[in-house]
């Protein structure tokens, strides 16, 4: 599988890593197209003490990345701006109320907006995991826009029914069940009966 997996200035940078982690680990997957928005580098900084967005990928995976491309948000002439560039599929992950407004409305203003707009219309899975507590009436329209243009609004909300020892393996845990969404379940993933895979 070719993806496409970014960052915004949302909470939730554990999130985006654990799915990183477990993307560069997965046979299955051949490459990872990742942006980082701007706000986000402050995020990740903040919430996990990796500054930077020299060497970024190598602090957030703990070992140099094999098949991740890093693309600038702001360079919208990104091989993965275009329809005609193979993929299949984008995670927004976290996904801020701005970058689901832009996403909504096709702004298109930046490389995610303009991904995430590609994605659409082409039909690929798109799975925004927006994280905002409480929505106002507009980011409920935001997320009804984008559901009704294709997308999947996937909101950050956390299990418990499986018992996590911390937050580290709630936001794996969190992780894997988006990428079983997107069709790649993961050994570890918790499985309701008790079992794991």
């Amino acid at each position: 599988m070719h993806l496409t997996l970014a960052i915004t200035g949302a909470s939730g940078a554990i999130l985006a890593r654990e799915a990183l982690r477990a993307l560069e680990a997965d046979a299955r997957v051949e490459q990872i197209h990742f942006v980082a928005s701007e706000n986000s580098l402050r995020v990740i900084a903040e919430e996990l003490g990796v500054s930077g967005r020299t060497q970024c990928l190598k602090k957030l995976l703990g070992a140099k990345p094999t098949k991740i491309v890093e693309h600038a948000d702001a360079d919208i002439g990104a091989s993965i701006a275009s329809g005609s560039y193979p993929s299949d599929g984008m995670i927004v992950l976290p996904c801020s109320m701005g970058t689901l407004a832009a996403i909504a409305n096709g702004l298109a203003d930046s490389l995610i907006a303009r991904a995430a707009d590609v994605t659409l219309k082409e039909r690929r899975p798109l799975v925004l995991c927006v994280r905002e507590t409480p929505f106002n009436r507009i980011h409920l329209r935001n997320m009804t826009l984008a559901a009704e243009a294709g997308a999947t609004v996937f909101p950050c909300i956390p299990a418990f029914y499986n018992r996590p020892a911390d937050s580290i393996e709630m936001a794996r845990q969190f992780a894997f069940r988006v990428l079983a969404f997107i069709g790649l379940p993961q050994p570890g993933a918790y499985v309701w009966g008790g079992t794991r895979d």
